[in-house]
């Protein structure tokens, strides 16, 4: 059975296959669909790696509500 922080990580990762086959189809939005990916997987990772951690953007002062 999956914890919740295993299931986010997994359903992140999935959006980002779903960004890049978006991206592979449609050569105009391509660059926006990877940098879509990247940021659920970079995200996905820290849901896996840390589950109770704050987001570096927080700590930074850069994440918006």
């Amino acid at each position: 059975m999956s914890t919740n922080a295993e299931l986010a990580a997994r359903l992140l990762r999935n959006a980002a296959e779903f960004f890049r086959t978006v991206g592979d189809q449609n050569p105009p939005i391509k660059e926006q669909m990877d940098t879509n990916a990247q940021t659920y997987e970079l995200v996905a990772d820290w849901v896996a790696n840390d589950p109770q951690g704050m987001s570096p953007l927080a700590e930074s002062g850069e994440e918006e509500a």
